[in-house]
């Protein structure tokens, strides 16, 4: 068993050459995160990403597969056609299934979670060979064989109608798994095997969106890695009035990560808002794209995957005027106004409670406030649009089917996502749309930002 430890993150940085430890502390709060936290190397991140997935296994997946009720889980892929899940149980180097790759986790009580592998590539160290190979035919025979043997009361299976997450079994290799259980003995008394196929959407969902106390040591150090490139983009050092366009800042970020080795999870968008050119407040999103002009207001969407562990930030940024050393004070309050948005989303946070009544509570807390909000937040971990509750859409903020009435556990992780629309009186009256994304941690009595949250404007001189 592998337990948390504080000197986690600092045993990641130790891995680096002493020149290139150069981070600081990260600020709480603030314009800007002014240094960028030290990535590993490639060779250098196997050892934490497979420390933390052993943690995983060994500590949350037994209490998961009790609360789900399945005794045995059975995740089974093909290259090129990966179970979302998948990759989230296997350790580093692994990049894909390979031809025909089976996984069973089977609980045995106070044993623990048995891990095999019914594959022609091992997995040492995280899961038992059960299978010395042949051909295909006698690799589905030796599952069907294991299966027996242990007899479970419902075999988990990754099929759902509703939620990508949990269908990650292909209806090829559904067919051919319940087949080959019908070919299988059953004890007397007891259903067939194949009647004991049950969806394990819930599992899946839970597996995916929970984080661990090793996992939430490391997740502020690539959540800062987001944030300190942004802080680049949005800088004289990238920006040059009149010349740089919203395309040559997002490309600008795109590179950096790629050059930094940390690849980004969707195309970065950039944009801009001017004085004299408004919006109708009903529209979903305000901006443009073009040449960046003095007095601009620019918007930023990037997501990055550093050590398994996905981001999603938005961040907002203004170019000086001639004069100039800070916002104009309208802009100031707006991004005040976003803040004080956030903080009644996520004052709704409770254990037990669904996507959809958060939503429903915050836009009724916003209302009372006269903010004109809209809540797009969805859960982040393994993936920038993770499993778990949907707590509003863009395009719907009224209540979600099925992921909005997933309820709310403890340790779980978010993108807290929205915009707000504020008249800006130095614009004379037009409207500014103040869009804003935070990655933050729900640890069952609150939320906190993890690696702080945008409270002043970056400001392009």
């Amino acid at each position: 068993m592998i337990r948390p430890t504080v000197t986690f993150v600092l045993a990641l940085a130790s891995a680096l050459p002493v020149a290139a430890q150069v981070s600081k502390p990260l600020p709480a709060q603030g314009r800007v995160i002014s240094s960028l936290p030290a990535i590993l190397p490639e060779r250098g991140r196997v050892e934490p990403v497979n420390r933390m997935l052993s943690d995983r296994l060994d500590n949350l997946l037994p209490k998961l597969m009790r609360e789900a009720g399945i005794d045995m889980w059975v995740i089974i892929n093909r290259e090129y056609v990966e179970d979302p899940v998948y990759l989230t149980l296997v350790p580093e180097p692994v990049f894909a299934a390979r031809r025909t790759t089976m996984l069973v986790l089977y609980d045995r009580g106070e044993e623990g979670i048995e891990r095999l592998t019914v594959s022609r590539y091992p997995l040492r160290g995280f899961y038992e060979s059960a299978w010395e190979g042949g051909s295909n035919e006698e690799q589905w025979q030796g599952l069907g064989k294991i299966i027996a043997e242990r007899s479970p009361k419902k075999i988990g299976i990754n099929t759902s109608p509703q939620w990508s997450f949990g269908d990650g079994l292909t209806a090829s290799l559904h067919a051919k798994l319940v087949e080959t259980l019908s070919s299988m003995p059953a004890a007397e008394g007891e259903p067939p095997l194949h009647a004991r196929l049950v969806s394990a959407e819930r599992l899946a969902v839970r597996w995916l969106e929970s984080r661990t106390a090793l996992e939430l040591e490391v997740y502020p150090q690539v959540v800062a890695i987001a944030r300190a490139v942004i802080g680049e983009a949005f800088s004289s050092k990238v920006i040059t009035p009149g010349v740089t366009t919203t395309d040559d800042v997002a490309w600008y970020i795109r590179q950096r990560y790629a050059e930094l080795g940390v690849p980004v999870w969707f195309m970065p968008y950039v944009n801009i808002q001017r004085k004299g050119t408004s919006y109708e407040l009903d529209e979903a999103f305000f901006g443009a794209s073009g040449i960046i002009q003095r007095g601009d207001v620019l918007h930023t969407d990037v997501g990055i995957t550093y050590l398994r562990m996905s981001t999603d930030t938005q961040e907002m940024g203004y170019v000086l005027r001639a004069g100039e050393s800070e916002a104009p004070e309208g802009l100031v309050n707006a991004l005040r106004i976003g803040n004080r948005w956030q903080d009644l989303l996520t004052s709704q946070f409770r254990t037990g409670r669904a996507g959809n009544q958060i939503l429903a509570a915050a836009l009724e807390a916003s209302q009372a406030e006269k903010i004109l909000g809209t809540v797009y937040t969805h859960p982040i971990g393994f993936h920038g649009h993770g499993a778990g509750p949907t707590i509003g859409m863009w395009d719907n903020q009224g209540p979600t089917p099925v992921q909005g009435d997933w309820l709310l556990s403890p340790l779980t992780a978010y993108a807290i996502e929205g915009d707000v629309r504020v008249a800006v009186p130095e614009w004379d009256g037009q409207y500014v749309q103040i869009k804003l994304e935070q990655s933050a941690v729900f640890d069952g009595t609150g939320v906190r930002y993890l690696a702080g949250r945008q409270t002043k404007w970056h400001l392009v001189e």
